[in-house]
């Protein structure tokens, strides 16, 4: 598949510790997955060639106040006490995908990754296609994706770049996501300026 860099964004969705870590406060649901798809090295290496031919590169990231006055209580996945605090180290991007000069990193308090702040971002850098990846498939990269097709752009899954608590529940979502989206791997983005 070809993207033209200036006319498309690759969004790194919620690759914070405490949800991608090895010791963070979702390992015991996403840590396993995480690792047999090797998606951190896989989105690394989206990243790193994305970076290269000059597309843009959005983060999103959950991150609460401490007293997480800005939590609504309405997921039971985003109740989990201690974790996602802004400013921590366990709320942060995890070290192999840290953004780089020029990045944009987007914080939110939902599930989703697409809000007011992407869509204003997208809008005024003239980007209309968007490559998502992270974790986990079947909650914040599947509501990001709805989300970013509802509001008109043409959406992406790079598949082996996401993973959820189950291989079940990823092969699931995918299913489902390709009724929206284009389902694509890694070794198949090719950046194009020709691509249109």
């Amino acid at each position: 598949m070809r993207f033209d860099p200036s006319r498309a964004a690759v969004v790194s969705i919620h690759n914070q510790r405490d949800i991608v870590g090895p010791d963070g406060a979702f390992a015991n649901l996403f840590y396993e997955q995480i690792t047999a798809r090797n998606v951190v090295g896989k989105l690394s290496g989206l990243l790193d060639q994305a970076r290269t031919a000059g597309a843009t590169i959005i983060y999103t990231r959950i991150a609460f106040a401490p007293d997480y006055s800005d939590l609504v209580p309405n997921s039971l996945l985003l109740q989990q006490a201690g974790a996602l605090v802004d400013g921590t180290e366990s709320g942060a991007i995890i070290q192999p995908l840290l953004s780089g000069p020029g990045d944009a990193v987007i914080t939110n308090q939902q599930v989703g990754g697409f809000g007011t702040e992407l869509a204003g971002l997208l809008e005024s850098g003239g980007i209309g296609t968007l490559l998502l990846a992270g974790v986990a498939t079947n909650i914040s990269v599947e509501s990001t994706a709805r989300a970013a097709v509802d509001h008109g752009c043409r959406v992406v899954i790079v598949e082996d770049a996401c993973s959820a608590a189950a291989e079940a529940a990823h092969a699931a979502s995918i299913g489902s996501l390709g009724l929206l989206a284009t389902i694509t791997g890694c070794a198949d983005i090719q950046w194009d300026p020709a691509a249109g």
